[in-house]
C-alpha cells in the first residue's frame, strides 16, 4: 500500500522535514555521480555495517568507536537507488510534517536521530555478523511512522492499494501504519528464519528489523516528549 496523502491538519511549516529531505537527496545525488569504485567505498566506509560494531563492542583492537558508531549517523542520509530515496522522502513528507508540527522542530529532529538509532541497534542485534552496509533513511522515518500512528490514529490517508487492479482508498491511518508494521514485523521474522537456517550470518536485502525498531522507538518517544505549545486543538 503506497500512501499518497493525508487529511490532518498541520498548523506550521516543517522546515526540519523539509530539510531531511533536501539533504538526502542532495547526498543521493552526490553518491551518483561517484565513479563505481569509489561510490562502493563511500558506502561501505559511510553506511552501517553490523559486524565492524559487533566486533568493537566484543572487544577488537582493529576497529576504532569512530568506525564502529560514525556509520550510525551517517547511513540515515545513504540509499541504494533512486526508488530507495524518493520512496523514503515521499513517507517522510506524507507523515512527518504532522509529527514535526506536534513536537516543535527540536524535538522533532532528535526523535527522528533516535529512531534511526534505535533502527541500527535492533538490525545489528538481528545481524550481528553482517558486514554488508545498511543505509537509507527508511529506520528513522518509521520512527516517524510510528508517532505519528499514535498522534493521528483516526486521520484519513489515502492509499494506492494493488490488488489485481489499482484501487485509491481513504484509510484511517492506524489502519494503514498498522498493516505496513506487521508486514515488516513478518517479513523481519521470515527473514531471521531463512538466515538460521542457513548459514546463521545476516545478510542483504531489506532491513526489515530496522523499519521495527525505529517504529517501535517512534512510539516510545512520542510518548516521552512533550508536544509544543499550540493555539490550536489537533487532529485526533
Amino acid at each position: 500500500m503506497i500512501p499518497l496523502r493525508d487529511d490532518a491538519p498541520r498548523f506550521g511549516t516543517p522546515y526540519v522535514t523539509y530539510f531531511l529531505i533536501a539533504i538526502n537527496l542532495l547526498v543521493f545525488i552526490f553518491e551518483v555521480m561517484l565513479p563505481d569504485a569509489p561510490r562502493a567505498m563511500f558506502v561501505f566506509d559511510f553506511g552501517f555495517v553490523p559486524a565492524r560494531t559487533t566486533a568493537y563492542l566484543l572487544g577488537s583492537h582493529s576497529i576504532g568507536a569512530e568506525a564502529a558508531f560514525l556509520p550510525v549517523l551517517t547511513s540515515m542520509f545513504l540509499h541504494g537507488s533512486w526508488l530507495h530515496v524518493l520512496g523514503n522522502m515521499w513517507f517522510l513528507h506524507i507523515f512527518g510534517d504532522n509529527v514535526e508540527d506536534h513536537l516543535g522542530h527540536i524535538r522533532y529532529l532528535i526523535t527522528y536521530l533516535l529512531a534511526g538509532l534505535a533502527a541500527s541497534f535492533t538490525h545489528t542485534l538481528f545481524n550481528p555478523g553482517s558486514d554488508i552496509p545498511s543505509v537509507g533513511a527508511s529506520g528513522a522515518i518509521a520512527g516517524v511512522m510510528g508517532a505519528y500512528f499514535i498522534l493521528y490514529p483516526g486521520a484519513r490517508v489515502l492509499t494506492l492499494v494493488p490488488f489485481f487492479f489499482v484501487y485509491f482508498v481513504w484509510l484511517p491511518a492506524w489502519v494503514m501504519l498498522g498493516y505496513w508494521f506487521i508486514v515488516q514485523f513478518l517479513s523481519g521474522a521470515a527473514t531471521a528464519i531463512a538466515v538460521t537456517s542457513q548459514s546463521g550470518r545476516g545478510g542483504g536485502g531489506v532491513a526489515f528489523w530496522a523499519h521495527v525498531g525505529g517504529f517501535v522507538a517512534g512510539i516510545v518517544l512520542i510518548k516521552l516528549f512533550p508536544s509544543r505549545p499550540r493555539r490550536y486543538q489537533y487532529y485526533s
